[in-house]
């Protein structure tokens, strides 16, 4: 045990010095791992993702020790990172990963620049070899800070073990002030084994970090004067209304504008997808109202959200008649993509707030929008281009019905992980979001075998929430490992596989823009039985599998025996449950907007391009 010069502030936090009635300062003679797993104590993380390895495994002796820091053993770093993400996003805290040097270190890489596309909340903590030995190509070295660098919001190469406490504070303030991201703390492993002085609370030194919270007041009256002019306006939400905790004050802009709401990937459940107001998911394929709203638009009031080319399509031809008001909190997202001609930088949530006050004085002065024909138009196009599938001729699985029922059928707050491609779309579609936190995917970098891990990490933040993942079968077989680590952790997440047999989000494009020449997206190996071709993955087999790693596993390929299997996972929560959907090869994602193209060539449907009339144009 550390010796300590204030026992009482160290180990009873609660305790209260004589004099000032506040928490006594903390101070202890430790070692610097030692002094590594106090800060994580103290700025408030208790769970940390990871797996040892040499230089980072002197911060594991005094981790075995504490009670306040539970630590998950993973199978890969990789999901250590997502499941570091998936805690984030589900509680709203910074998620924690911790790796070795070299080759843990750079396992981590895709899942730092997953959460910094995404702007989610981590830390990331690497060990690296001895002080002495940095850029001599030691064994297992990688210049993880420099690796990182474009893809971290900062990182600390630490080799020096006062440093710290002060690093892990200002590496938590980073991450999760202003536009959150991941921070990564690189730290020699002589400085883990140092001894030094544990003091808390340290003192932080960020010179020129200042983030911008509170908007500038003439750009919100100027906000609002174009909200209440204007005939054709949409509220485009983005992530950043979800990361600001503005969810709330969304809802009474929207309600007392009377104006269209877009939720983009990142932001649904922000506004709930029940509601007359909301018009859908923008971008490449979303919903035909709600791309057809910001191509007609007069007015896009952007909040929070990053005009990125899956939102806008060929950019050049973006809501040719449209006003831009947007508000971010990061500057260098204002104008990077579109002309703003409200730029407003500040934080989401008091943006909003300020916006709803400039709304309603200009409603006082009688300056109220009539948005009656705009509406008009938007429920025209609602009720002819619903979302939709056909189901497959031949009675087998629909995907998209798997996942529908799948929706239909969870509890009240169920939190449902996404993987990448058609069954990422189809997720975000037939899935109804009535509440923020409840959807987790990976929108900017698009990472296949993101499901599982962050599926892993929401319910070790919120273990009483029902968490599903919405995985396909190449996902699945990039981080499937990581069930293990829920079996033996008490970690009783839901999987289900939507086993097509093939890559099919890219077996899609091979079919609508390659001559249907399938090169390389196969995954099945064309088993069959008795010489009838079975459909889906079977090598390996998904529940045998799952099976093995400790999972209770259904395969499910009759529609007759779809709700009793969903019901039947549900009901099981003492271990992982994995339910093999065995689907149709050919269903494809609809509308689409090809990559490339404009937004104004959504297609419906295949072969089905709205018809909007020459009218609307103008």
């Amino acid at each position: 045990m550390p010796m300590t010069e204030q026992a009482t502030g160290a180990h009873h936090p609660q305790s209260r010095s004589r004099n000032g009635g506040q928490p006594s300062a903390i101070v202890e003679h430790v070692t610097g791992a030692q002094s590594l797993i106090r800060s994580l104590e103290e700025v408030g993380a208790d769970t940390v993702f990871g797996l040892p390895g040499g230089c980072i495994l002197p911060a594991y002796d005094p981790l075995m020790d504490s009670t306040r820091v539970r630590h998950v053993l993973v199978r890969h770093e990789q999901g250590a990172g997502h499941a570091a993400s998936g805690y984030a996003l589900a509680t709203g805290k910074v998620g924690v990963c911790m790796a070795t040097s070299g080759p843990g270190a750079t396992n981590l890489v895709t899942p730092i620049a997953d959460a910094h596309m995404d702007s989610v909340p981590i830390v990331a903590i690497t060990g690296q070899v001895v002080t002495a030995s940095i850029g001599t190509d030691a064994f297992q070295e990688a210049d993880i800070c420099g690796i990182t660098m474009p893809i971290t919001k900062h990182n600390f190469l630490v080799t020096n073990a006062d440093d710290i406490p002060h690093t892990i504070a200002e590496a938590f303030h980073i991450a999760s002030s202003g536009r959150p991201g991941p921070v990564l703390v690189d730290i020699a492993k002589d400085a883990l084994q140092a001894q030094t002085t544990f003091s808390w609370p340290p003192t932080q030194d960020l010179p020129g970090y200042r983030p911008v919270t509170k908007p500038h007041a003439k750009q919100i009256r100027e906000a609002a004067r174009l909200i209440t002019q204007a005939k054709r306006p949409v509220l485009y939400v983005g992530g950043g209304v979800m990361k600001a905790g503005a969810t709330a004050e969304l809802k009474v802009l929207a309600e007392l504008t009377g104006a269209p709401v877009t939720t983009t990937l990142m932001a649904l459940g922000s506004f709930p997808d029940s509601h007359p107001l909301h018009v859908g998911m923008p971008g490449m394929h979303g919903s035909v109202t709600a791309v057809t709203a910001l191509q007609k638009a007069d007015l896009i009031v952007a909040l929070g959200a990053r005009f990125d080319d899956r939102v806008t399509g060929k950019l050049d031809s973006f809501a040719p008649y449209a006003k831009i008001v947007h508000a971010d909190i990061d500057p260098a997202e204002i104008g990077k993509n579109r002309l703003a001609d409200v730029p407003i930088v500040g934080d989401a949530r008091e943006v909003i707030a300020d916006l709803i006050q400039a709304v309603q004085a200009e409603h006082t002065e009688g300056n109220t929008g009539d948005y009656s024909a705009w509406w008009k138009d938007l429920n025209r196009w609602r009720e002819t281009y619903p979302l939709g599938y056909d189901m497959p001729e031949d009675g087998s699985l629909s995907p998209q019905q798997v996942i529908q029922r799948i929706g239909e059928l969870a509890p009240e707050g169920t939190i449902f992980a996404a993987g990448v491609g058609q069954h990422q779309m189809w997720a975000s579609h037939f899935i109804q979001y009535e509440q923020p936190a409840t959807w987790l995917n990976s929108g900017g970098a698009g990472t296949m075998g993101y499901a599982v891990p962050a599926a892993m990490g929401a319910k070790v933040g919120r273990p009483d929430a029902p968490v599903w993942a919405i995985d396909g079968d190449g996902c699945f077989q990039m981080t499937n490992q990581e069930l293990t680590t829920c079996a033996l952790n008490n970690i009783p997440i839901k999987v289900a596989i939507i086993n097509n047999g093939v890559l099919g989000m890219v077996r899609q494009w091979q079919t609508l823009f390659y001559n249907q020449r399938y090169s390389n997206t196969v995954l099945s190996g064309g088993a069959d039985t008795d010489g009838v071709p079975q459909r889906g993955t079977r090598v390996p087999d998904f529940v045998k599998l799952s099976e093995a790693m400790g999972c209770y596993a259904i395969r499910c390929e009759d529609p007759a025996d779809l709700d009793k299997v969903i019901e039947e996972a549900n009901a099981i929560n003492d271990r992982p449950v994995v339910i093999d959907f065995i689907v149709h090869e050919d269903a494809m994602v609809w509308p689409m907007v090809a990559a490339g193209t404009s937004n104004d060539e959504v297609m419906a449907a295949r072969g089905v391009r709205p018809d909007f009339g020459d009218n609307e144009d103008d």
